[in-house]
């Protein structure tokens, strides 16, 4: 498997969107949105009520007789989680493996951690997670590639155990990224995501197109990528869209379950450019 890099520059022409999206998220000093109670002084605002009592500047109050808070900056070294799905089913594609394509989404992120200085971890996951020492710079970016290039995609994805077994990894609040084809029991899903509810999550499900349009038809012989087990049917237009209904529902109940813990969703096929899946992404 070779994946170029040629498109990691096209991510720079997205420097408007980063500004909004990213900003806040992925550079080295981060700003508290709720003004935080960080070391590093910003500016003053008007007491209002609600604002926090203790905070009032007293010297300036005695100068101007008027109430002044103080706003501060917090500084959080936010470390960014990046765990790509190597199993079996994602080493299916007719021009382009799902891994090869998520495997592009999860460079893209560290691409964009590295410009912005910030510290980042790529990792695989099957039934337990392979995992890369934290770093930072282009030389982990050409490290993560290699490792990748060379990967094997196979075995059975344990979503949950392996999820579990990583969460003793996130010590702050982080930024973590799940790329995966998301076929996995919706329960399940849901136990994960709850216990990363206090980091920023990005979910970002990559099929290929002939999953999200079941294009074979007819008398085939099935077979699961994961287990090898072997199912001969007869697919029928009616099969097609009962079939079609069902991944159609699974979708969006996924979203409904990102929504509900406020994590970024994004499901996409393996024929988007991915100029264009970080333009929805970071959107």
């Amino acid at each position: 498997m070779v994946i170029k890099l040629d498109f990691l520059k096209s991510l720079d022409r997205l420097q408007i969107i980063l500004k909004k999206r990213i900003h806040a998220d992925v550079q080295g000093s981060h700003e508290s949105p709720m003004g935080g109670q960080g070391l590093v002084f910003q500016d003053y605002k008007a007491y209002v009520p609600g604002d926090d009592f203790r905070h009032i500047d007293w010297k300036v109050y005695a100068r101007t007789d008027k109430f002044f808070v103080k706003r501060f900056e917090e500084e959080r070294n936010m470390t960014i989680h990046i765990l790509v799905d190597s199993s079996a089913s994602m080493n299916y594609g007719r021009r382009i493996k799902k891994f090869e394509y998520a495997a592009m989404v999860g460079l893209g992120f560290s691409y964009m951690a590295m410009k912005k200085n910030e510290r980042f971890n790529f990792n695989t996951f099957t039934s337990e997670v392979t995992k890369f020492r934290s770093g930072k710079g282009a030389n982990q970016l050409v490290k993560i590639h290699d490792f990748v290039s060379k990967l094997k995609v196979d075995g059975q994805s344990f979503f949950k155990e392996a999820m579990d077994s990583y969460k003793k990894n996130i010590t702050s609040k982080s930024l973590i990224v799940l790329i995966s084809d998301f076929l996995y029991d919706l329960e399940e899903i849901r136990v994960v995501l709850k216990q990363y509810h206090k980091s920023e999550l990005f979910i970002i499900q990559v099929l290929d197109p002939a999953e999200r349009e079941l294009v074979i038809n007819g008398d085939v012989i099935l077979e699961d990528s994961e287990t090898h087990e072997r199912l001969r049917t007869f697919i029928s237009k009616r099969m097609k869209n009962n079939y079609q209904n069902k991944l159609d529902n699974h979708i969006f109940k996924l979203k409904d379950l990102c929504d509900d813990v406020d994590a970024n969703f994004v499901s996409v096929t393996t024929d988007t450019p991915i100029f264009e899946t970080f333009y929805h992404v970071l959107s």
